[in-house]
């Protein structure tokens, strides 16, 4: 059991870095052209925090047996401050102003789990404060693609949903929900259940839509009234940029 939950844990460090790093071609788009155009910096943000939260989660003084949890957050939390950051430096004033003021919320909401957790909780209580942090925040980025599948549906074409992102979105959730069941662990095993769920779902509509032409653009921008195709381009993760993931 010990050594599956080793196995399952590491593969799910693995699956989990490429959907950290799938989003540096959209960040060598925006240095090349000094511009973020029309992408979207908040799914960084909220992949920042979900990976603050979830590397905090799996130390062990918080819960047991969980530092590959640790791990791999902690490095997705370096990746998605870059992300953020190159966001902040390339934007127009307005979206700068509120990017830095997103991230400045994140950064004292994560202060202040970090904060209640060691110095008025302990044991049992400790582990519950932010298991159900990181595990709320877990299912908002899982959740953040259902806008992508709705604008494959829409547009009957995968061209916003790569067949390797949808893959390894399925390959960490799944890894990520057998180590936390093997880990008799609810916070990581049922957000992670439901990404794998989604993992699924992203590929089933890859392989109904990946031969048909689909709409054009424009009509996809007519039809989609409010939503922005410039938001889902390249496809993003945690936007799932991010990525972007709980262990």
């Amino acid at each position: 059991m010990d050594i599956a939950h080793l196995l399952f844990g590491i593969f799910g460090n693995a699956s989990a870095m490429f959907l950290f790093l799938a989003p540096v071609i959209t960040f060598k788009r925006i240095i090349v052209n000094r511009s973020t155009e029309k992408f979207s910096g908040i799914p960084y943000v909220m992949t920042l925090l979900n990976c603050l939260l979830s590397a905090w989660y799996g130390l062990p003084f918080v819960s047991p047996n969980n530092i590959l949890v640790s791990t791999v957050n902690g490095t997705g939390a370096g990746i998605e401050i870059i992300y953020v950051l190159v966001f902040i430096i390339f934007s127009p004033k307005k979206e700068r102003i509120k990017i830095v003021g997103l991230f400045t919320v994140v950064l004292s909401m994560f202060s202040t789990v970090v904060f209640v957790s060691l110095f008025a909780l302990h044991g049992i209580s400790r582990k519950l404060f932010c298991g159900f942090a990181a595990a709320i925040f877990s299912v908002i980025m899982y959740g953040s693609p259902l806008s992508i599948m709705r604008l494959v549906i829409k547009t009957k074409s995968v061209e916003f949903m790569p067949f390797f992102l949808s893959l390894f979105v399925f390959l960490c959730g799944t890894s990520w929900f057998i180590f936390g069941v093997l880990g008799r662990d609810l916070f990581i095993a049922v957000p992670n259940g439901l990404g794998s769920v989604l993992g699924v779902m992203q590929l089933i509509l890859y392989f109904i839509y990946r031969d048909k032409k689909g709409i054009t653009k424009k009509q996809a921008q007519i039809e989609e009234g409010s939503m922005e195709i410039g938001n889902a381009k390249p496809y993003q993760m945690k936007q799932f940029n991010g990525n972007e993931i709980q262990g």
